[in-house]
């Protein structure tokens, strides 16, 4: 520290006490005394109104930061976007300079479904996603952070690199942060990065400590000529994972500056780095009450409580978010970025307009994205999808069937979906067969839990006649299995015994996630039985998940249901319509932007929250007053259409088989180019 410091700083270089959060009063901001702190307590209305230039950039060189990869360690949408959005935007602009690199942590160990081996001697990695590339160490860098007794420690990050598809990965090892061998108290439902591992670090806590190792990485870039990494000119920070990142660039590295912890050069050149948050699903934030004071006090050392003081949020009506460090009195890992980042951009456009407008999307942060939107700071870009990876292939499908050992499914595309209807038969006879032999469904597929599965093979007259709907979503309240589940009770209650036996419909449902939204689906079961013993037969429930039978599910379902409570974008839908299963959806999120209702699929013609509607007409919206209405009442179109207009039917397989997600169509990648290079959208 340098020696003239004064005795107005005796209090701003220290860390915060134990009850820095525990007075639930509003928070008051004094006069700053200097002009760095004035511009510290500024920053949260100067980034959220954009008072700063965008930087004139004649290359992007950008570093990506995820906590999930496709290639590595995927979980959902966000790994898919780390890789796949690097992969085509390299793939189109690297032949002019441009480029993005992927920062990720490197996991390792064995949750019991997804498995990561390191080998150090040979530097060999085999990533949760079975993908092994050999890695070249590049640096070493020492991360402080708070141990659990709340000192400040250095703990070793290894820095290796590869290159996969076109992008450079590089990888920041620590097994104590890093290891996915879950702990003994590790929920169930938490899997994969999500663990509560066995040195007792919980997904926050992990997420907090792989975005200030990505800080100290690029500070050592910037200042550290040995450093052989590529220097960085802009930060793509992917959810909330990387959330306290803006925080770091700009308000640690000016309250680093303003004690004398930091260079003046150094400090100017990593405070202007814009940040890109991209913000997937607003419900997932990353709190952690317990830990706030700790967490921060890892983040931003001794200057922590110069921060907190003065990390004044701009003016809006919840009093919960005046601070841009927590919300109300706890650490919140997404607050920093929305309040601090360049830009924040969001997965789809009618999201954006959702978070920004009702409380039940945006949650706390609604007024925050509402002024960010008004000032051109918040965008929406509709997700992509590499159009080759989930059409129907000959590698994929040859696996699934090398996998199962019985089947014949085939390829097929729009100009031969009558061979959907073979794949249709192979999948129920796949299903007879696990019901019949128990060591198949044993050896197959011991991770799934079935309940109740009847054999319906032999009452299957016409596999062509019967509709088969689906949906192997991961079972959480955002999906709405609950929704699914009581619409499909009241059309049971509807059609009992009014349709041929050969052309009742086939439901089947389950997933990987939680038990509660299991029991929904089993008393589905149980009370579509009483009802109707033929429909009762037909719906298939079950826990668990494995690639090769959701793949299989999907190649032989007619319908895909989405009965959404949100879905920031979705890529469920575009997997469904790529293999000619026409997405059943809520009119939510970025199922409105990608599923043109009647043409490539079904969508509800209203969308409630907490009985507020939220898309579609009052008058349809007094008829027909909930979801679990609007949703029965969309697959009852589906089933009609499926039943008295099979060409229509036949017409929406083909345009959903034929629309392409992919990031170089429709303008996504332009979107990007023109965000990274101007600052809009």
């Amino acid at each position: 520290m340098r020696a003239h410091i004064d005795r107005i700083y005796e209090d701003d270089c220290k860390m915060l006490s134990d009850n820095f959060n525990r007075k639930k009063l509003p928070l008051h901001y004094s006069t700053p005394h200097t002009q760095r702190v004035k511009e510290l307590q500024n920053l949260g209305k100067q980034q959220c109104l954009g008072k700063n230039d965008w930087p004139v950039f004649e290359k992007v060189q950008a570093w990506m930061i995820s906590a999930e990869t496709a290639v590595f360690m995927k979980m959902g949408g966000l790994g898919m976007i780390a890789s796949e959005l690097p992969e085509a935007y390299n793939r189109v602009y690297s032949s002019s300079g441009d480029e993005i690199q992927v920062v990720t942590p490197l996991y390792v160990g064995n949750t019991g479904k997804k498995k990561a081996l390191w080998n150090a001697d040979n530097q060999f990695y085999s990533g949760a996603e079975g993908k092994s590339l050999n890695l070249m160490k590049k640096a070493v860098i020492e991360v402080p952070f708070c141990n659990k007794k709340g000192k400040l420690i250095h703990y070793c990050v290894n820095v290796y690199q590869c290159r996969f598809e076109g992008v450079d990965y590089i990888l920041l090892e620590n097994n104590h942060f890093f290891s996915i061998n879950p702990h003994a108290d590790n929920p169930s439902a938490q899997d994969g990065c999500y663990v509560f591992n066995e040195n007792g670090i919980n997904e926050v806590e992990r997420f907090a400590f792989f975005t200030k190792a990505v800080y100290v990485l690029l500070k050592d870039v910037y200042e550290n000529s040995r450093n052989p990494l590529k220097k960085p000119n802009l930060m793509i920070a992917n959810d909330w994972h990387s959330g306290e990142l803006a925080g770091l660039l700009k308000y640690f590295t000016l309250a680093q500056e303003e004690v004398g912890f930091l260079d003046e050069k150094l400090a100017d050149k990593l405070q202007k780095i814009p940040v890109v948050h991209i913000a997937h699903h607003l419900g997932y934030q990353g709190w952690d009450y317990e830990n706030s004071q700790r967490l921060l006090n890892s983040l931003y050392e001794y200057t922590a409580n110069l921060v907190f003081k003065n990390a004044k949020a701009i003016k809006n009506s919840n009093p919960r978010t005046s601070n841009t460090l927590i919300v109300y009195d706890s650490y919140n890992q997404a607050s920093c970025n929305l309040h601090l980042a360049d830009r924040v951009v969001t997965v789809s456009k009618n999201y954006m307009e959702e978070v920004s407008k009702f409380l039940d999307f945006g949650w706390d942060f609604r007024d925050i994205l509402k002024i960010r939107k008004d000032h051109r700071t918040f965008l929406g870009i509709v997700n992509g999808y590499d159009k080759n990876k989930i059409s129907p292939n000959a590698k994929k499908i040859k696996a699934i069937n090398d996998f199962f050992g019985m089947t014949d499914f085939v390829v097929y595309d729009e100009n031969s979906l009558e061979k959907k209807n073979h794949n249709k038969a192979e999948f129920l006879k796949l299903l007879s067969m696990c019901i019949k032999n128990q060591k198949f469904k044993q050896d197959m597929l011991p991770l799934i839990d079935f309940y109740k599965f009847d054999d319906i093979w032999d009452d299957i007259v016409d596999v062509s006649r019967t509709p088969i709907f689906c949906a192997t979503s991961r079972m959480v309240e955002q999906k709405g299995y609950d929704i699914a589940a009581n619409a499909i009770l009241n059309l049971t209650k509807k059609y009992q015994n009014a349709v041929k036996n050969c052309e009742i419909p086939v439901f089947i449902m389950g997933g990987a996630g939680d038990v509660k939204y299991f029991r929904f689906l089993k008393k589905l079961k149980d009370d579509a039985m009483k009802i109707d013993p033929r429909m009762g037969k037909r719906i298939f429930v079950f826990r668990g998940y494995k690639d090769e039978f959701a793949y299989a599910i999907q190649l032989a379902s007619d319908f895909y249901m989405m009965p959404c409570r949100f879905e920031p974008c979705g890529l469920t839908q575009m997997e469904a319509m790529a293999k000619g299963t026409l997405p059943v959806a809520m009119s939510t999120g970025g199922l409105v932007d990608t599923i043109v209702d009647g043409v490539d699929g079904f969508r509800t013609d209203v969308f409630f929250v907490n009985k507020t509607r939220v898309y579609g007409s009052n008058l349809i919206a007094s008829r027909l007053k909930n979801n679990v209405n609007a949703y029965a009442e969309t697959v009852e179109k589906s089933l009609e259409t499926f039943y008295n207009n099979p060409q229509q039917i036949e017409f929406m397989k083909i345009k959903a088989m034929q629309k392409d997600f992919s990031w170089e169509q429709g303008g996504i990648l332009a979107e990007y180019y023109n965000l990274f290079h101007y600052g809009i959208g």
